[in-house]
């Protein structure tokens, strides 16, 4: 039997869910996952943790590609950055861009590169461009899945 941790919060301390947002532009939870996560099971949260890891694991494979998992932990650890180590590596490299973008100078310190068609694009762009993809796909999800079935 695996012994798994218990979920943590998605909450990034950035919720638009109190504005009208029917997703949480910080944590791409839905409205009524933010309402009621402390009510949930861990069975719930683990779904809800693993929604989440998947939309953000595909967009960021998208760009960067870890080409060294080892290396990347070590500097993650190394430079002191928050982050979930049972998440994939590649929610690791968000949380990395997210702590400094702006300061890294060569991805291969890190145990990273870009895709070819991203090697033109300052890391901050592709930062924001991560977390724009990360929302869309929550949106997409909620408006195709979630949204019909609260009309009904």
């Amino acid at each position: 039997m695996v012994a798994f941790k218990p979920v943590k919060t998605p909450c990034v301390g950035i919720c638009s869910t109190g504005i009208g947002d029917s997703v949480c532009r910080g944590c791409k939870r839905f409205t009524h996952e933010v309402i009621h996560w402390n009510g949930y099971t861990e069975s719930q949260r683990r779904i809800i943790a693993q929604r989440l890891e998947s939309y953000l694991t595909q967009v960021v494979d998208n760009r960067i590609e870890v080409l060294d998992r080892a290396l990347l932990l070590a500097q993650i650890e190394h430079q002191q950055i928050q982050f979930k180590p049972e998440q994939s590596p590649q929610c690791w490299v968000f949380d990395l861009l997210r702590a400094g973008a702006s300061q890294i100078t060569c991805l291969a310190d890190y145990g990273l590169g870009l895709r070819r068609e991203w090697r033109d694009c300052p890391l901050t762009t592709i930062r924001d461009d991560i977390d724009k993809d990360f929302y869309a796909l929550s949106c997409a999800y909620y408006e195709r899945y979630i949204a019909p079935g609260l009309a009904e």
